[in-house]
C-alpha cells in the first residue's frame, strides 16, 4: 500500500478491526518513511453473474445501477445511506447464493425480473411508500386500479418485522 502523503510502498499494518457490520476491514496503516497513519478499508468484491435483460440481451451486474434504483425509491423517505448499503450487499448474496446452488432451476439466467424482485423485497422491509414507488415502475401499471391491488396487497400482508416475529407453525 502506498503512502498516500509522501508515496512510499512500505507501510505496516498497525491495527485491524471489522467495520460496517462486519461487511468491512478497517486497516490502520503507518508508513515507514514519513512515519504518518491513515486508515484504509478492505471489502469483499463478488463475481456477479452475467443479466439478461427483458429483450434477451446480457450485460454485466451493475451494482451502481441496482443503488440507484434504490435511491430514487427511497428518495425523500426516512431511509438512512446504511440501510441502502445493506440492502445491495443482501442483494448481490442472495444472487450469488442462487448462483452457488445445486438446484437445476435456480440455475437459468439471471433476469432484471429476478432483480426486480429482490429490490422490491429490500424496499418492503425498508419503507412502503418507497416500495409502492419502485413497484409502480416496475410493474408498469396500467390503471388506478392496479395501484390500489398494490397498496392493499401491502396492507393485508404482515411487515417482515412482524413475520419475523410470529412463531412457525410444525411443518412449514
Amino acid at each position: 500500500m502506498h503512502c498516500p502523503f509522501c508515496g512510499e510502498d512500505d507501510t505496516r499494518v498497525v491495527d485491524s478491526r471489522l467495520a460496517s457490520e462486519g461487511d468491512q476491514v478497517r486497516r490502520r496503516r503507518e508508513c515507514t518513511s514519513c512515519n504518518e497513519r491513515f486508515s484504509t478499508y478492505e471489502i469483499a468484491v463478488f463475481n456477479m453473474p452475467q443479466v439478461t435483460k427483458s429483450g434477451g440481451e446480457k450485460q454485466a451486474f451493475n451494482e451502481h445501477k441496482l443503488r440507484a434504483g434504490l435511491m430514487r425509491a427511497t428518495q425523500k423517505r426516512p431511509v438512512d445511506s446504511k440501510s441502502i448499503d445493506r440492502a445491495v450487499m443482501d442483494i448481490q448474496k442472495r444472487i450469488l447464493a442462487r448462483e452457488g446452488s445445486t438446484d437445476k432451476n435456480d440455475k437459468s439466467d439471471l433476469t432484471t425480473n429476478l432483480i426486480g424482485e429482490f429490490v422490491m423485497e429490500e424496499l418492503r422491509k425498508l419503507d412502503d411508500v418507497a416500495y409502492i414507488r419502485f413497484a409502480s415502475v416496475y410493474r408498469d401499471f396500467n390503471d388506478i386500479g392496479e395501484f390500489i391491488d398494490a397498496i392493499e396487497g401491502l396492507e393485508n400482508s404482515p411487515s417482515p418485522e412482524l413475520k419475523k416475529r410470529q412463531n412457525k407453525l410444525p411443518g412449514t
